[in-house]
């Protein structure tokens, strides 16, 4: 039940951060006149409005929000990496959908899955580094 509850933690810390940063994107950098980011459709024939500076801080988004979630996963867990595994997968499964889903520029592709894949390796290490130490011996043979 605790890996459970670490999984869960850690995706809703993980989409906090991420929808909070995103947030903050549009205050720093603000969308042209008449935007609308929650429509689909507005967004599809008009990503290349979007400003470079803001599509940059939603791929560190992305990256700072996998790296938090998964090292809460291993804080609460403490036992088992899986929690943080999960949280990793399910926010790269996240990213790609978004880019399925909305035609971005490639260079904005290329910067957030190697941003996504960077985060998960940062995360399962920050997140390895929380497990009880019997536990470390055990992953580390």
């Amino acid at each position: 039940m605790k890996n459970v509850i670490a999984t869960l933690a850690g995706l809703m810390v993980a989409a906090i951060i991420t929808f909070g940063i995103e947030s903050l994107s549009s205050s720093i950098f603000p969308l042209p006149d008449g935007a609308d980011p929650t429509n689909m459709e507005w967004l599809k024939n008009n990503i290349d409005l979007i400003p470079t500076g803001a599509m940059i801080l939603v791929a560190f988004a992305h990256f700072i929000g996998i790296v938090i979630g998964m090292l809460v996963a291993g804080l609460i867990s403490r036992t088992s990496l899986i929690p943080a595994y999960i949280v990793g997968v399910l926010m790269l499964a996240g990213t790609i959908a978004n880019l399925v889903m909305i035609p971005h520029p490639t260079w904005f592709m290329v910067v957030d899955i190697l941003g996504v894949l960077v985060g998960i390796c940062i995360g399962k290490s920050v997140a390895a580094k929380k497990l009880n130490k019997s536990d470390k011996q055990a992953i580390e043979q």
